[in-house]
């Protein structure tokens, strides 16, 4: 099968090539999937996708149109599919879950201690020569209340790495995980107490149209004046306006994320000639108890190794007709 890779990173590359083997004809483009770039799937019966790519229904009516059948998606999200006009059109789709949760959750655990131990200013600090360490005042982890929100795959990895810091832990999900219960002792809540009683709040849930800034003025008023926020699931899960109003005011602790809500025509690329336009972005930027990574919590030799051979096993049983466990069926989206 002919398979068009969008928005192809030349990291991830040689990884999809050991994967396919062989087994199907691979093009790749840098450009992401959008209205403009879907001619480049003429000729391709498959397209493979990431995270920031758009796949709206007048793009999916393009691709159709052009011939592709087959949509495999480099990541565990499906945000931007419009799932439904997709299977109306007759696509098959399927996703990468669960292709390093450790990945993730330890990313955020690595964002949580940058933040906590201001990393981020005394990298800045010592590269200056000063070796002062008034301003790197942090805390120990132990005892301290972590609100994870979120308990799946990658949250309950979170719990488990927390508790060996000694957390004590609170949870918020509508799917409680007993194991986490019994072997890490935490406690499902309500958001609003996990907010309130939170010292620290790590996101690991995904976007969907219930969840789109969950994270608003109201929930971070909920906050306690130090929290320390954590976000390596998806930026639009919170309300940036609202988040940058709180650290002006010096209402939380800080803020570290791998996500940003517009991160199409800034993130994966270097920007560092011609800069940026994001005026937000700037803002947030600013404050130096904001730590921000650039979308690379999955970008781990083991977590590049499964995308890849799930992505290509995906495109596979499509097109040996064997049943695809990560088919994204109408039996399991709503949108």
């Amino acid at each position: 099968m002919k398979l068009l890779v969008y928005s192809a990173k030349k990291f991830e590359i040689p990884y999809i090539n050991k994967a396919n083997d062989g087994r199907h004809a691979i093009t790749y483009t840098e450009d992401a999937l959008d209205a403009e770039t879907a001619f480049q799937a003429l000729g391709h019966q498959a397209i493979s996708i990431f995270s920031g790519d758009d796949a709206s229904s007048i793009v999916l009516e393009k691709l159709w149109g052009l011939g592709v059948r087959y949509i495999v998606i480099r990541a565990t999200g499906f945000n931007n599919i419009r799932i439904k006009r997709a299977y109306q059109l007759g696509f098959k789709i399927a996703n990468a879950p669960n292709y390093s949760s450790h990945a993730i959750a330890e990313h955020a655990t690595a964002l949580l201690l940058a933040l906590n131990r201001k990393l981020n200013i005394a990298d800045r600090q010592v590269r200056r020569y000063n070796f002062l360490l008034d301003d790197l005042i942090g805390y120990n982890l132990h005892g301290k209340t972590v609100g994870i929100i979120g308990t799946g795959n990658i949250g309950a990895v979170m719990a488990k790495i927390v508790h060996g810091f000694g957390c004590k832990i609170l949870a918020h999900d509508i799917q409680p995980n007993i194991d986490l219960i019994e072997f890490c002792d935490v406690k499902y809540t309500s958001l609003e107490i996990l907010c309130k009683k939170s010292d620290i709040i790590t996101l690991h849930i995904p976007l969907s149209y219930e969840n789109h800034q969950l994270i608003n003025k109201k929930r971070l008023g909920w906050m306690k004046k130090n929290v320390l926020l954590i976000n390596t699931a998806r930026g639009a899960i919170i309300d940036h306006k609202a988040l940058i109003a709180v650290l002006e005011e010096q209402l939380i602790g800080g803020y570290a994320a791998d996500v940003y809500e517009k991160e199409k025509g800034v993130f994966f690329r270097d920007n560092s000639q011609m800069g940026i336009k994001d005026e937000q972005l700037k803002k947030l930027l600013a404050f130096s108890n904001v730590v921000l990574t650039p979308h690379q919590a999955f970008v781990t030799k083991e977590a590049l190794e499964n995308i890849a051979e799930i992505t290509i096993q995906n495109l596979h049983e499509f097109e040996e007709g064997i049943p695809c466990k990560n088919d994204l069926s109408l039996e399991h989206v709503h949108s």
